[in-house]
């Protein structure tokens, strides 16, 4: 049987492997190969009890998760940055209460969000593109 920093070494290696090869796509294999890492280490300078390992690797974990949900959380939070083509667009249906309706750009017509909705646009209006979410274009009044 493996000595624990062993044990912990292969640990590591594996989760690390699997998410180079892409496997992780919100980051916690990696931050669980870290914390294995991390115990590698633990255990090699300190002979920990098995549950002191397994506690550790635990509240490792959680506030690893913790702090990468966070910050994905404040990442998403950001500005929206200008289209790559960005530039004007022509109203073409009113935009509502909501801040929804219809404009012009590019010579096809768009679904569209007034990223202030509290100015109104009317047909015939001009518009700034700054982004688009999916096909739906998000604009500002000029």
């Amino acid at each position: 049987m493996p000595s624990p920093p062993a044990l912990w070494l292969i640990l590591g290696l594996t989760l690390l492997l699997l998410s180079l090869a892409g496997l992780d796509s919100d980051g916690l294999l990696f931050l669980a190969a870290l914390t294995s890492l991390l115990l590698t280490l633990l255990t090699a300078l300190l002979p920990l009890p098995a549950w002191a390992q397994i506690l550790i690797a635990a509240l490792l974990s959680g506030a690893s998760t913790v702090a990468l949900r966070r910050w994905a959380g404040r990442s998403q939070e950001r500005a929206i940055p200008p289209a790559a083509n960005a530039g004007s667009a022509e109203v073409i249906v009113a935009f509502d209460a909501r801040g929804q309706g219809r404009v012009l750009w590019q010579g096809q017509s768009w679904a569209a969000l007034n990223l202030e909705p509290e100015r109104p646009l009317s047909a015939g209006a001009t518009v700034t593109v700054m982004g688009r979410e999916g096909t739906r274009l998000q604009v500002l009044p000029q």
